[in-house]
């Protein structure tokens, strides 16, 4: 089964009283596992439909399944919940709580899962700690790191929930060409290691490069797949 399927999917918005048009029937369909980038320019459609993949937005028309289910279906609060355990988020700005420490800040989405003790969930944190490389780094808050080191706190954030599906909406834009491609390498090791799904939105075309599938799209509708 896909994780994620679009089929003819359509999303409208109303710009006063203009009509903008920011999907036009989009078909596609995203396996387990895959390292996949939607590129193309602003006004695209791209952040529209990463916003599909994310639970974020739901189509006009069309359908939308992550993991079999038509998201279109589900109220708010039962698509609060799938994101919060079907999707992971990495941004360009990081979006880290500045008074919490990298240790702190990687387990905060562990803090909703009830189930989970202390101690499961400092096993969990460490992991993925280690995986991203700031073992030596847990106590300093985010103004005390780099761009690089904090862009590997917001993916090991990320992937602690063990989510279905990776979002990373442009997460070298803020990054030196250096550190970005030291990031985008570590994203792939993960992938490798983890299999879980990576989807960018990306104009930065190392990404697009190391991207094992590249997903074009222009005015709406993709024109390569």
């Amino acid at each position: 089964m896909p994780v994620v399927e679009l089929k003819g999917v359509k999303k409208e918005y109303m710009l006063g009283s203009t009509k903008v048009e920011a999907l036009r029937g989009v078909d596609l369909t995203i396996e387990k596992g895959e390292f996949l980038a939607v590129a193309g320019p602003s006004g695209s459609g791209k952040s529209t439909m990463l916003n599909m993949f994310g639970c974020i937005d739901v189509p006009t028309s069309g359908t939308v399944r992550i993991d079999g289910t038509d998201v279109a279906g589900l109220d708010d609060r039962e698509l609060t919940r799938y994101r919060r355990e079907k999707i992971g988020f990495i941004f360009q700005s990081f979006n880290l709580v500045p008074v919490l420490d990298v240790y702190e800040n990687i387990e905060f989405p562990l803090l909703l899962k009830k189930s989970l003790s202390k101690k499961e969930r400092e096993k969990i944190v460490m992991r993925f700690v280690e995986e991203v490389g700031l073992s030596d780094r847990l106590r300093n808050k985010p103004s005390e790191l780099s761009g690089g080191q904090r862009q590997r706190v917001a993916i090991a954030r990320a992937l602690v929930s063990n989510p279905l599906i990776i979002l990373a909406d442009e997460p070298t834009a803020n990054l030196d060409s250096a550190t970005g491609t030291k990031i985008v390498e570590l994203m792939r090791q993960i992938n490798d290691i983890e299999k879980t799904t990576f989807i960018f939105s990306t104009h930065d075309a190392h990404i697009m490069s190391e991207a094992r599938r590249l997903v074009k799209i222009l005015d709406g509708k993709i024109v390569e797949a």
